[in-house]
């Protein structure tokens, strides 16, 4: 696996306000990678607030309702939005991750190529971790397998 050397020393780094990573700089340079941890942490950081506020909902919410359709209304939009958090929590992981590859220089990086997984991925997927040939050879064979099963 590829590690870059450049953020094995490196302090963080101021990005101008309007900083984009291109193509045409050395991959994963000081500024990408500082680029990419506050991407990943504002990312956590909104997902946090969204599950404080399902807390607050959840713990102000009227659990005796009279009316058993409205019940079972609360009952399905609480449950939706459990299953939602659930997946945050899952992503959360994920970004932790993604942080944590970024701290020791190895993210951007395919864990299963090493080859560069490149900037327009990250930025659409900040947690990626394969390059997209890399991901769809995984794809195809998680759908061969899946379907001998059937």
């Amino acid at each position: 696996m590829q590690i870059n050397e450049i953020h094995l020393s490196r302090k963080r780094v101021d990005l101008p306000k309007d900083y984009k990573p291109t193509e045409n700089e050395s991959y994963m340079n000081p500024q990408q990678l500082e680029f990419f941890r506050k991407k990943l942490l504002d990312w956590k950081n909104e997902l946090l607030n969204e599950s404080r506020q399902t807390i607050d909902h959840l713990s102000e919410e009227n659990w005796q309702e009279p009316d058993l359709n409205d019940r079972a209304s609360l009952e399905t939009d609480t449950t939706l939005e459990l299953r939602t958090r659930d997946r945050y929590r899952k992503l959360l992981d994920k970004i932790d991750g993604a942080l944590e590859k970024v701290d020791t220089g190895e993210y951007g990086y395919c864990e299963e190529t090493g080859d560069e997984i490149g900037v327009k991925r990250l930025e659409a997927r900040p947690i990626a971790a394969l390059t997209i040939e890399a991901q769809e050879r995984h794809e195809n064979y998680e759908r061969l397998h899946s379907e001998d099963e059937d």
